[in-house]
C-alpha cells in the first residue's frame, strides 16, 4: 500500500466503511447504513474500485456497496470516494463469499455485479473459481425477485462454463433470453479492459435474472 492509502483505510474506512456485524446471526442493518431507500447494488471484489466509483456517479438514484479484501484497492476506492463528494457508496473489508453469505439477508439486493474474478486459468485450478453452484444459490437467493446478477469476464472458457452454471440455477433465468448481453448499459468498460480490447481479447457478459 502507499502511504495515501494507508492513511485512507485509517482516516475514511469509519466514514464510508459498513462494519462487519459481529455475531454469526446479525445482518447489516441497511436502514442504518444509508440515510434513504433506494436499488442497491452489490459489487463483489472491485479491484482497484473505478468501476465501482463510474456507476455510483452515473447512477446517483442507487445505492452501491462494494466487498474486497484487498487493502491497497480499498484504500484506492475511499481516496476516490472523497475525491468524487459520492456519498451513494459504501465498503465493506473482508471474504465477500462469507460476508454475502453471513451479513446480509435474502432478497435484499437488486443487483449483484462480479466483474473480472480471478480467472485460475489452469484446468486443476478451476476449483478455487469464485463461481461455483453454492455461491451462484447463494447469489440467487440475495437477490430480490426481478434483481439481476451481472457476471464478466475475459477469459472464454470461465465464460463458457458460467453460463452453462448460471442457467442450471432454477432460481435465475437469462435476462438475455439465451447465450451472451451484448450491451447492458449497467457495466464501464475498466482500464484493463479497454486495454485488452486493444489486444483483440474478448469480454464476455451474462446477466441472470432472479425468478
Amino acid at each position: 500500500m502507499t502511504r495515501g492509502q494507508r492513511k485512507a483505510i485509517s482516516d475514511l474506512l469509519p466514514v464510508f466503511g459498513i462494519p462487519v456485524p459481529a455475531g454469526e446471526d446479525d445482518k447489516v442493518d441497511m436502514s442504518r447504513v444509508f440515510e434513504r431507500s433506494a436499488p442497491l447494488v452489490l459489487e463483489i471484489g472491485f479491484g482497484d474500485g473505478e468501476a465501482l466509483v463510474e456507476m455510483a456517479r452515473s447512477r446517483a438514484s442507487e445505492n452501491f456497496i462494494g466487498i474486497d479484501v484487498h487493502e491497497p484497492g480499498i484504500g484506492h476506492l475511499l481516496l476516490r470516494l472523497r475525491e468524487e463528494g459520492l456519498g451513494n457508496v459504501r465498503v465493506m473489508k473482508g471474504d465477500a463469499v462469507e460476508l454475502l453469505a453471513r451479513a446480509f439477508s435474502d432478497r435484499q439486493f437488486d443487483r449483484i455485479c462480479l466483474f473480472f474474478p480471478d480467472p485460475w486459468p489452469k484446468k486443476r485450478h478451476h476449483k478455487r473459481r469464485i463461481l461455483q453452484p453454492a455461491f451462484v444459490s447463494l447469489v440467487a437467493a440475495r437477490l430480490k425477485p426481478g434483481g439481476l446478477f451481472h457476471f464478466a469476464t475475459d477469459w472464454q472458457d470461465y465464460a463458457e462454463q458460467a453460463l452453462d452454471m448460471l442457467q442450471r440455477e432454477p432460481a435465475l433465468e437469462n435476462a438475455a433470453e439465451s447465450g451472451y448481453c451484448t450491451d447492458t448499459g449497467l457495466r464501464p468498460a475498466t482500464k484493463f479492459e479497454r486495454r485488452g480490447r486493444r489486444l483483440g481479447h474478448g469480454v464476455w457478459d451474462i446477466l441472470m435474472r432472479r425468478r
